[in-house]
């Protein structure tokens, strides 16, 4: 991609995610997540009903009559940004592929970080680690972030999630909120790994999956690619037997993923790649 095109598409998904995060997820975003734990504000002098334990004694020494501790949450949160870069990402039957909707949905998130004064980070992982990038305040931060979602390009073609889980798990040190974002079209079972991950950090699965995906369309017969195993199949779309059974297999992967989310303890959404992320990411926030 020229570097002219490439700024005016950071620029322009700047403008497009930037005023969402400010006009609708603002506060919501910031009633999501609950902070690391209490940090010490202020001393006043102590009321009728003040925790005993509260007491500063060190200052009620000083003025001779007792003065207690108050307490505010610590806000300040590291937000991870892992998105699946594997091929099956850059599928896309209704004009918009899941990859774009994938990067929509992630500067989303990491404006509303930059508001509530958050570092962000960003993994970018196919069947292996392709790319991190420490978390980190400010605007340029998240232009960097947004740049590397748009032009970056794997090398691989599979997914493995629970290995980028295990990333997670072992390169950020402290305890984060890290949204995976993915079509979750993954072959290794993900439950252990998804609450081994959420154990130590809070984990949201955002699910971004192609129209397509779910219901064959009726035209005729025509040749199926798999893009991650690179297998190739005739299918006869006009046969009812056919359009069911694809059906049925994609309803009983999703219950299974979903099982697994609820066992993990993860929070999860759907988003349909060419239908409007905002109402699904706010219904999320909401449920949190």
């Amino acid at each position: 991609m020229e570097t002219s095109e490439l700024l005016k598409r950071v620029r322009a998904i700047e403008i497009k995610t930037r005023g969402l995060s400010h006009n609708i997820f603002a506060g919501e975003y910031h009633s999501m997540f609950k902070g690391r734990g209490m940090a010490f504000s202020e001393v006043r002098e102590y009321q009728y009903g003040d925790a005993i334990r509260d007491i500063d004694w060190n200052v009620t020494a000083r003025f001779n009559k007792p003065y207690v501790k108050i307490f505010e949450e610590e806000r300040e949160l590291t937000v991870m940004l892992m998105v699946d870069v594997s091929a099956s990402n850059s599928i896309g039957t209704r004009g918009q592929i899941k990859r774009n909707c994938m990067t929509e949905i992630a500067a989303v998130l990491a404006f509303s970080a930059l508001q509530n004064n958050d570092k962000v980070g960003l993994i970018l992982f196919s069947d292996t680690i392709e790319l991190c990038i420490p978390p980190q305040k400010g605007r340029k931060h998240i232009l960097r972030i947004i740049r590397e979602l748009l032009e970056y390009r794997s090398h691989a073609s599979g997914t493995n999630i629970p290995l980028a889980l295990q990333y997670v798990t072992n390169a950020i040190k402290r305890s984060c909120t890290a949204f995976v974002i993915s079509d979750f079209i993954d072959a290794h079972p993900s439950i252990d790994a998804l609450s081994i991950a959420n154990r130590k950090h809070d984990i949201v699965a955002i699910r971004v999956f192609d129209a397509f995906e779910k219901k064959l369309p009726d035209v005729g017969l025509i040749q199926m690619y798999d893009v991650e195993s690179h297998e190739q199949r005739w299918i006869n779309t006009s046969d009812k037997n056919t359009r069911a059974r694809y059906s049925h297999n994609y309803v009983e992967r999703i219950q299974n993923l979903q099982s697994v989310f609820v066992k993990s303890g993860v929070d999860a959404v759907h988003i349909q790649s060419d239908e409007d992320y905002v109402r699904p990411l706010m219904n999320l926030f909401k449920r949190r």
